[in-house]
């Protein structure tokens, strides 16, 4: 264990990936979003596309355990159980093209997506229809091929489910369990193809205390009259990130 510290320690770029782990917790400490679009772009920049989403899950992975029981209580499971299968079944489409697309093309697929993605929040797009069954199949689909390729399993619950005629609590319960469900089945399918490693889950360890002390940072700082302002400096922090990880840079 302690040459696999001292190898996660001597990473290329580790403080570069610890501000974006740093920055990420601050935005999700008072704005609650925004953890994977500021992460990536930063981890993209000095690891493998598997290396960034590991660490990604590890330290996302502890984000939600403390409210995790009271999600489950509150969440809808039979939209649920349709989301976890849809994302189940399409998550392999998703892990076979993180193992083969191009380190440049993931870079600048993460960032792109980041953008397009901040640019419907800035504005207010949103899904508006009724969500059927198969829909919400499809929302569980679409979240596990881009979880599954990029890290990226919420923007399809962000701009879809969010449409969804439950009370905000339940669609935020429904959503936390579906993202912690998404970190347990990539680790289980990664680890039955042979591809955990042990120097990527320490590293990810490592980078859970800049992402805590970030949320720690962020929830003090967060004052529900400054709501907007606050929105505001996550929107550029994720547009900074976004561009900061384009492969345009070298």
């Amino acid at each position: 264990m302690p040459d696999i510290l001292a190898s996660a320690l001597a990473t290329d770029g580790l403080m570069w990936i610890a501000l974006g782990s740093l920055l990420a917790g601050l935005v999700r400490g008072f704005a609650g979003f925004g953890t994977a679009m500021i992460y990536l772009p930063f981890a993209g920049q000095f690891l493998t596309p598997l290396g960034a989403v590991m660490t990604l899950m590890v330290i996302d992975g502890f984000g939600p355990l403390p409210a995790l029981p009271r999600a489950v209580r509150e969440a809808d499971w039979t939209d649920l159980r349709r989301l976890i299968l849809g994302m189940f079944l399409c998550m392999p489409i998703g892990i076979w093209l993180l193992l083969t697309v191009p380190v440049d093309v993931f870079r600048g697929t993460v960032s792109l997506i980041s953008l397009a993605l901040l640019a419907a929040l800035i504005f207010g797009v949103r899904y508006s229809g009724r969500l059927s069954p198969p829909k919400v199949y499809g929302i569980g689909a679409a979240g596990g091929v881009l979880g599954g390729a990029l890290g990226l399993a919420g923007p399809p619950v962000i701009l879809l489910y969010m449409a969804s005629t439950h009370a905000p609590a339940v669609i935020r319960a429904t959503t936390m369990v579906f993202l912690f469900a998404f970190d347990v089945i990539f680790f289980g399918m990664v680890g039955v193809q042979g591809l955990l490693s042990a120097a990527t889950l320490v590293l990810g360890a490592v980078l859970i205390a800049p992402m805590m002390l970030g949320i720690l940072i962020g929830t003090w700082l967060f004052r529900p009259a400054y709501e907007t302002v606050y929105r505001t400096v996550a929107y550029v922090i994720i547009g900074v990130s976004a561009l900061y990880g384009l492969p345009i840079w070298g």
